[in-house]
């Protein structure tokens, strides 16, 4: 089945920042959030980043803290991203309704574990999704019909590849429609082809496994993105990504800490 994807939409909507930066190719700058707060969500927003992942994978978010820190996130004009827990179609359900930019599903392992996750995040007839919330439609400035019209075209599918599966698969995962961006994680895939985190860089079997997930990405028109540990990073890997995730709230807060104790001890 044909249809426009987040890639080729011509609808604009100004709220969804991430979405518009990535189809100018502006390289959007993303982060991780895991701590459950609607403050902690605000204080983000404010700092300049495009776009929110809510860690419902690994953060300390529940179902409320989730609703909560979308409706802040959108409210500041950032795109609030979950990534989700697992593939379930219940959960996919649950995370797009709180009107949620996008979905990042971690540690897909082949093409047919992709096709379900995008069935799961579009309305029939892409897809299998239900529509009984008012909540998304607003997290988008939009009434609910009009978001039922622009949804499946302007929400972001991201799929992480992290695994050697997911390594070996990764060509035909980024072949299915819907899917709109491979996002590597770098951490999860060290473990699972090295053994060990985190990753060097420089191993060849991890420098073969991210060229071969970024080639797959430019292949089949998808956007490709990853984490990175800090923004010269970010800075240093601009040519090869559409976005990048810089950290994350918990590891901010660490670092400006340890930094500043270090400077006064010395």
């Amino acid at each position: 089945m044909s249809y426009p994807t987040a890639h080729t939409t011509t609808i604009e909507n100004p709220r969804l920042r991430l979405l518009a930066k990535m189809k100018r190719g502006e390289y959007p700058l993303m982060t991780f959030m895991a701590i459950p707060s609607l403050r902690m969500a605000q204080i983000i927003a404010l700092t300049g980043v495009d776009a929110i992942i809510i860690d419902c994978e690994h953060g300390n978010i529940g179902d409320d803290s989730m609703h909560n820190a979308v409706a802040a996130i959108s409210a500041l004009g950032v795109s609030p991203i979950i990534r989700i827990r697992g593939p379930a179609h219940d959960i996919i359900k649950r995370a797009l309704d709180t009107g949620a930019h996008g979905i990042m599903v971690p540690q897909i392992n082949n093409a047919e574990e992709a096709r379900q996750i995008v069935q799961s995040s579009k309305f029939p007839p892409q897809g299998i999704r239900g529509q009984g919330s008012a909540f998304p439609a607003i997290g988008h400035g939009l009434t609910t019909p009009e978001y039922m019209i622009s949804a499946n075209e302007t929400i972001l599918t991201m799929i992480q590849i992290e695994t050697r599966a997911g390594v070996d698969n990764v060509d035909a995962i980024a072949a299915v429609p819907g899917v709109d961006m491979v996002f590597i994680g770098p951490n999860d895939l060290a473990q699972s082809i090295l053994g060990y985190v985190p990753a060097r860089g420089d191993e060849p079997e991890f420098v073969t496994a991210v060229d071969k997930i970024i080639e797959a990405g430019r292949k089949h028109g998808k956007w490709v993105g990853r984490m990175v540990n800090n923004g010269a990073v970010a800075k240093e890997v601009r040519s090869r990504y559409d976005t990048v995730a810089i950290t994350g709230d918990t590891k901010a807060i660490q670092n400006w800490y340890m930094a500043e104790f270090e400077t006064a001890r010395s």
